[in-house]
C-alpha cells in the first residue's frame, strides 16, 4: 500500500507526465532485473543505466533501492478514488469503497507486478524493514485525504487517529503474526489479500466488536 500523487480529475500538465513515465521506467527496470539476477546483485547504477536515467535522478524519485520495490502507483489511484467518494460516506466507508474502486481498475500487468512486490517484501528483510515506514507516510497521505474531505487540519487528533486505526488494521492482517514466517508461499495473492482487507475494515467500521 504503497506513493501516492494528484487525484485522477485534476490536470496533469506536461512535466508531471514525463516525471512519471520516467518514474514508472525506473521501477519497470527495477523490477526486470530483480528476476533476472536477483535483489542483492542489483545495483541501483544499473537500474539507473538500464532506465537511461543518472543515479542522482534515480534518487529524486526513490530513496532507497527498498523504495522502488514498495512505492508504486497504485495507492495513486487509491487517494483520487477516495477523494472522489461522496461526502455523505463516512472516512472508513469511502476508504473500503476506494479500495474496491483501486482493485476493480487494476489491470492483469498491474496486478502482477502488485504480486511481485508481495513477494518481494517476503523475502527481503531490508524490504520488510522499510515498509514501516512506508505505513507510517501512507497515514500521513491518508490524514491529508480526510483533511480535504472534512475541511478539518491533517494533524488534528480525530483526523490521525482514524487514519491511524485504518492503516492499524491493515497491517493486523497483511503482517504474519511471526514475522520469523515469512515466506513466498505463505503470502496471500492480491485478491485474497484485498479481500482480507476489506474483512478488517469493515470489523473496523462495525466498531471491532469482541
Amino acid at each position: 500500500m504503497t506513493a501516492m500523487s494528484e487525484p485522477a480529475a485534476r490536470p496533469v500538465g506536461l512535466r508531471e507526465r514525463k516525471k512519471a513515465r520516467t518514474r514508472a521506467a525506473i521501477r519497470q527496470h527495477a523490477l526486470r532485473l530483480f528476476r533476472e539476477q536477483g535483489y542483492y546483485a542489483t545495483t541501483i547504477e544499473q537500474i539507473a543505466d538500464a532506465a537511461e536515467v543518472s543515479p542522482a535522478t534515480f534518487f529524486r524519485y526513490f530513496p532507497t533501492k527498498e523504495d522502488v520495490v514498495l512505492q508504486d502507483d497504485f495507492d495513486v489511484i487509491s487517494l483520487a478514488a477516495l477523494e472522489a467518494q461522496p461526502p455523505e460516506l463516512g472516512p472508513i466507508a469511502a476508504f473500503r469503497a476506494a479500495a474496491a474502486e483501486t482493485l476493480a481498475a487494476l489491470t492483469a500487468d498491474d496486478l502482477a507486478r502488485f504480486q511481485e512486490t508481495i513477494e518481494l517484501t517476503a523475502v527481503i528483510p531490508e524490504i520488510r524493514a522499510r515498509s514501516i515506514d512506508e505505513f507510517v507516510r501512507t497515514i500521513n497521505q491518508i490524514a491529508d485525504a480526510f483533511a480535504r474531505r472534512t475541511g478539518r487540519g491533517a494533524d488534528e487528533f480525530e483526523v490521525r487517529t482514524v487514519a491511524g486505526a485504518l492503516i492499524g488494521v491493515i497491517m493486523s492482517v497483511t503482517v504474519p503474526a511471526n514475522t520469523d514466517t515469512w515466506a513466498p508461499e505463505a503470502m496471500l495473492d492480491v485478491a485474497d489479500l484485498f479481500a482480507r482487507i476489506d474483512r478488517a475494515l469493515e470489523y473496523l467500521q462495525r466498531g471491532l466488536p469482541l
